[in-house]
């Protein structure tokens, strides 16, 4: 009777424990994934750091460069419409000396006062938009940086 209480015991052990072929499993799948993939994943990171280098190094310098020329063409145009704007002002003023023209003037150099201030607020405005953007582009890659450093790290 102990002999058979003993077979079955073996028996359901046999049946009902899987923890040695789980673990011959796991053991396999760990061998494979490290001998085969590793290799894979580590191309696919150098090639991925190759890329955000070129990035950095290509993309980020031509975008600022591209975001301050057009700053400085804007600054242009406004320095050339002050200009322009100015000479029709003294030539006013040179052919107009009546009462009328007088009052005319005066008001024109309001209207001129108001469109000074609403260029000056216009070129502060883009001087905030070329800073934010500015600041996003250095975000952006500054997290793309980080990004890859942990990829790399992980590796």
């Amino acid at each position: 009777m102990d002999k058979i209480i003993k077979d079955v015991g073996d028996i359901q052990s046999r049946l009902l424990d899987h923890r040695p072929v789980i673990n011959a499993e796991i053991r396999y799948f760990v061998k494979e994934f490290e001998e085969k993939r590793a290799h894979r994943e580590s191309r696919l990171l150098e090639t991925m750091s190759k890329v955000v280098q070129e990035a950095n190094e290509e993309v980020l310098p031509s975008d600022l460069e591209g975001v301050k020329q057009q700053l400085s063409n804007i600054i242009a145009r406004l320095n050339a419409a002050n200009h322009m704007a100015e000479r029709v002002q003294q030539r006013e003023l040179e052919t107009h000396q009546s009462g009328q023209l007088q009052e005319n003037i005066e008001r024109l150099k309001d209207e001129w006062a108001d469109f000074v201030k609403e260029q000056q607020r216009l070129k502060e405005e883009v001087s905030q938009e070329h800073a934010e953007a500015v600041r996003q582009l250095s975000t952006r890659y500054s997290e793309k940086k980080k990004e890859l450093d942990q990829l790399l790290a992980d590796v």
